[in-house]
């Protein structure tokens, strides 16, 4: 890794890092583009303004203490994505165009509270509608609430989210987090069979949110998520299923295969 400060600015030399693939491919909500080449967001409670150069990314009014501390974990900035292309290109066809497709794009490494949150909202919704959501939800706070700022919500007092059915799934999170009886630090850490079950026992965890929170949240690169789009992935082009010697870092595999064939199949339409 590369990078150079230029006074409160900080320039990352890594030209193959696109940020409009890796903030807006659905694995955080909570990032929106400024203009064609610009984006400002929120990791949890840390804000901060990037922009995209020929030659990097630009970490906008931010420190190298905090640029080291902070935003190299976030964007996974010590993981070897041009290694990692490299192995997926040499399993098939479909993994090579996927990644040639989307060179860019990268894991972000989530707070496991917020991606949980985040995901349980997203269930069976549209993405500006979850952004709008969890907007709501850190306005009131003025911040990401923690799980004890949120332990005495009900389901009626958070009515201003406006989630619907997902207000119940949010409060059970709150009530299981909180009483550990499933708690996330012990289960970002455990058996990845354990832990999926571990997070199901929240109402509204399915199989695909767990395995939302154990990537995105976790950095559990081995978890899977499958989605409508992925789900044509696996029947279409490995219907006896996914490559086992990719098993450790699979999850990272299917964002660059979710990106291309999502886009792909959108651009027939």
């Amino acid at each position: 890794m590369k990078y150079i400060v230029n006074n409160k600015d900080i320039l990352l030399k890594e030209p193959k890092f696109n940020l409009s693939e890796t903030l807006d491919c659905g694995q955080a909500f909570r990032w929106s583009q400024i203009d064609d080449t610009s984006w400002h967001g929120y990791a949890l409670n840390d804000y901060l303004e990037l922009k995209q150069l020929d030659e990097g990314i630009l970490f906008k009014d931010t420190s190298e203490e905090f640029f080291l501390t902070r935003w190299v974990e976030y964007f996974d900035l010590n993981t070897n994505y041009e290694l990692l292309k490299e192995m997926f290109s040499s399993t098939d066809i479909t993994l090579k165009m996927a990644c040639e497709y989307a060179s860019g794009i990268r894991l972000l490494r989530q707070d496991p509270w917020e991606c949980l949150i985040s995901f349980i909202i997203s269930q069976n919704n549209n993405i500006p509608r979850i952004k709008l959501i969890i907007s709501r939800l850190c306005e009131h706070y003025n911040r990401f609430p923690t799980v004890e700022q949120m332990k005495d919500e009900t389901i009626e007092s958070i009515d201003y989210l406006k989630s619907g059915f997902r207000a119940k799934y949010i409060i059970d999170a709150v009530q299981k987090v909180y009483s550990k009886e499933v708690d996330l630090q012990k289960v970002s850490t455990m058996n990845i069979e354990l832990a999926r079950n571990e997070l199901i026992k929240i109402k509204g965890v399915g199989a695909k949110v767990s395995e939302c929170v154990l990537l995105f949240g976790m950095h559990r690169t081995e978890a899977f998520p499958i989605d409508v789009w992925i789900k044509r992935v696996l029947k279409e082009y490995y219907p006896t299923g996914f490559p086992k010697s990719l098993y450790e870092y699979q999850g990272i595999a299917q964002q660059f295969l979710f990106h291309y064939i999502r886009n792909l199949e959108r651009s027939k339409q």
